[in-house]
């Protein structure tokens, strides 16, 4: 393999020993990243989970997402400050709107999620640019600062922004100002090319240089025995993302952006499977075609063969998310680096 990310953060089963440990192996195995995703399913937090990744490891990068609101941009600047000392310059931070469903669960006022994600980013690397006692003013529409910033001085001034972006307006913030777009989990490769070219165009109106945007993607895999034991590894992620909670916000903006996988069709069937028989009833009546299409599964070969197909549609660092604590080790030997 090529560059190759290794993803953590959906497995409920996993604790903060045993994701370190698998850190560890990919470390020793060349993978280049180690990735958590932090998400509204209120599994372990990636900032004790990171502390405990950068204290053990000396080489491997290490990424996690960050719902903008849920911490404020002094406390993310802060924390990310610490965590790249802590890691020696190792961080990266993939920030994501703070949708409706993560303002109703937190129960934070509703305001406008890719406006305060803009404002957010923008705030958060202002912290960072006036580190070492400098003094910050920010008057943005769904947030005011006027004050004192960083105390501390960052290892680094300009720690590198992923936009976690899914929706046709969050990645043209993400051409106007990250990084990189972190291409979301459970899509198809034609979403992939769709995601890429509005990316690159907001880069392009903005006058910035569309070629430096990086574009990792998150892949959930899963390699087994057979098929099906494969398929049904992924299941229970692909069922969060259509339940009623989620659909509107996970599922429809893939489709506005050209995700020609899911159909309305498609989404009532589901909602009728969990109204049906719940969650369990959802995962079972997935359909295989819909599975193939948006993640990677079956055997070593053949999960290596998707990875290259989402290679062709412009991911440049797959970030391989193993779906469960069962296929780990099976789907890290077939994507290890070395």
């Amino acid at each position: 393999m090529d560059r190759v990310g290794f993803g953590l953060g959906y497995a409920s089963e996993m604790t903060v020993r045993d994701m370190l440990q698998y850190v560890l192996d990919a470390e020793k195995r060349g993978f280049e990243l180690a990735f958590f995703s932090e998400t509204i399913m209120t599994l372990r937090d990636a900032i004790t989970s990171h502390s405990s990744f950068a204290l053990s490891t000396s080489k491997i990068k290490l990424g996690c997402t960050q719902i903008v609101r849920l911490r404020t941009p002094l406390v993310i600047a802060q924390t990310f400050a610490t965590l790249d000392e802590l890691s020696g310059g190792r961080m990266v931070l993939s920030l994501g709107a703070c949708t409706e469903s993560h303002q109703k669960k937190h129960g934070l006022p509703l305001q406008n999620p890719a406006l305060t994600l803009k404002e957010h980013t923008m705030l958060i690397r202002e912290y960072w640019a006036s580190a070492g006692g400098g003094k910050v003013d920010f008057n943005g529409q769904t947030i005011q600062v006027s004050g004192d910033g960083l105390m501390i001085k960052p290892l680094r001034s300009r720690i590198p922004i992923w936009m976690a972006a899914t929706s046709s307006t969050g990645l043209k913030i993400a051409g106007e100002l990250g990084d990189a777009i972190l291409i979301n989990a459970t899509v198809s490769t034609e979403y992939t090319k769709n995601a890429i070219a509005i990316v690159k165009k907001a880069a392009e109106k903005a006058g910035r240089d569309a070629s430096k945007i990086e574009v990792p993607g998150l892949i959930v895999a899963a390699v087994a025995d057979s098929k099906k034991e494969a398929m049904n590894a992924v299941r229970k992620e692909l069922a969060s993302k259509f339940d009623p909670l989620q659909v509107d916000f996970a599922v429809r903006p893939r489709m506005r952006v050209g995700e020609s996988v899911v159909t309305e069709e498609l989404i009532k069937n589901l909602l009728d499977s969990y109204r049906i028989g719940g969650t369990q009833k959802l995962m079972q009546d997935i359909p295989e075609t819909v599975i193939n299409e948006l993640t990677a599964v079956g055997t070593a070969r053949d999960v290596q063969g998707r990875i290259e197909e989402y290679r062709k549609a412009g991911i440049q660092l797959p970030i391989i998310r193993p779906a469960n604590s069962k296929v780990v080790k099976a789907t890290l030997d077939a994507v290890s680096p070395k």
